[in-house]
């Protein structure tokens, strides 16, 4: 396992331990998994979520919560700090690292403290500056959930779902698009954008969310589709549209969140180990060849609470 592969796998399991952190807050008395780590997981932060990692590797792009500011962390020292400080904003839903060292956002134009969860499906993309000392240029576009971004390229590709075009979508249809990221006298836009795929010319009926472009040649798209068979995991190539159901698993639970460097694995979160839905995962490593092979890395599930 190379030193990439197991910066990843640290990073996965310090966010599933991150969630942890409230009721250890509140009850330090009865220690959870969070509390007995073995030696290979290194919890980073006391808070946050959405961690993305730097090309590096020497730093970690993090949300402080659901419609929070966006920080990052020095993985040697642990050092925090923010990202969104120096400007009014309504709060992220995603931060991701581009090739260039700029950071693609993700957030909403409106927000009801209320009624939140509107607010989730209704974000639009934006590209903050890597010197942070102006506020981000809007793209222009929606983006449901996560997007995925190239770590070769100034290219993305992200999701829109009906609730967000209700006069381009019917109920219940998602599409997924690309494009590049240019830049014109130093403000950036997209270019090339197309649809990559409709829901509807699925060969079963899902919610489509992009994940990640996998390495080394990026050829192909990995995407959770929601709904199908509990969820599986998918890829798609990106040139003749061939979709390939990599977990393939009747009712269960499985979603990539983070591919392997190599482009062999992805993590997933997954319920295998109980089969008890989206509330109850560990992360698992899946192969990417169509076997459906599954490691669990993580056990923070089988503690109660």
């Amino acid at each position: 396992m190379n030193t990439r592969t197991i910066q990843l796998l640290l990073l996965v399991v310090s966010n599933a331990a991150l969630h942890l952190v409230g009721a250890e807050q509140t009850a330090k008395e009865d220690a959870g998994p969070a509390d007995k780590l073995p030696p290979w997981i290194t919890r980073l932060t006391w808070f946050g979520e959405r961690a993305d990692w730097s090309h590096d590797g020497k730093t970690i792009l993090f949300l402080e919560k659901t419609y929070g500011d966006v920080f990052e962390v020095d993985v040697a020292t642990k050092t925090i700090r923010p990202v969104t400080h120096h400007y009014p904003h309504l709060g992220y839903t995603r931060a991701l690292y581009l090739s260039n060292g700029d950071i693609l956002l993700s957030g909403p134009e409106a927000f009801d403290p209320k009624n939140p969860h509107v607010s989730r499906v209704q974000c639009f993309l934006y590209v903050l500056d890597k010197s942070l000392t102006k506020p981000p240029v809007a793209l222009g576009k929606k983006c449901s959930e996560r997007p995925a971004v190239s770590r070769r390229r100034m290219h993305i590709a992200w999701t829109h779902v009906s609730a967000q075009y209700p006069e381009e979508l019917p109920e219940g249809a998602s599409r997924m698009l690309e494009a590049d990221i240019v830049y014109e006298n130093g403000k950036p836009r997209l270019a090339n954008q197309r649809v990559i795929v409709e829901s509807h010319e699925l060969p079963f009926k899902c919610t489509l969310e992009t994940q990640n472009f996998r390495p080394p040649d990026e050829k192909e798209l990995t995407f959770s589709a929601y709904g199908h068979q509990g969820t599986d995991v998918c890829g798609i190539d990106l040139s003749t549209k061939k979709v390939t159901n990599y977990s393939n698993a009747p009712d269960q639970y499985d979603e990539p969140e983070g591919i392997f460097p190599d482009g062999q694995f992805t993590l997933v979160e997954c319920d295998r180990q109980n089969r008890k839905g989206s509330a109850y995962v560990d992360l698992w490593k899946l192969k990417l060849d169509g076997s459906g092979q599954l490691e669990r890395l993580t056990f923070f599930s089988d503690a109660p609470g």
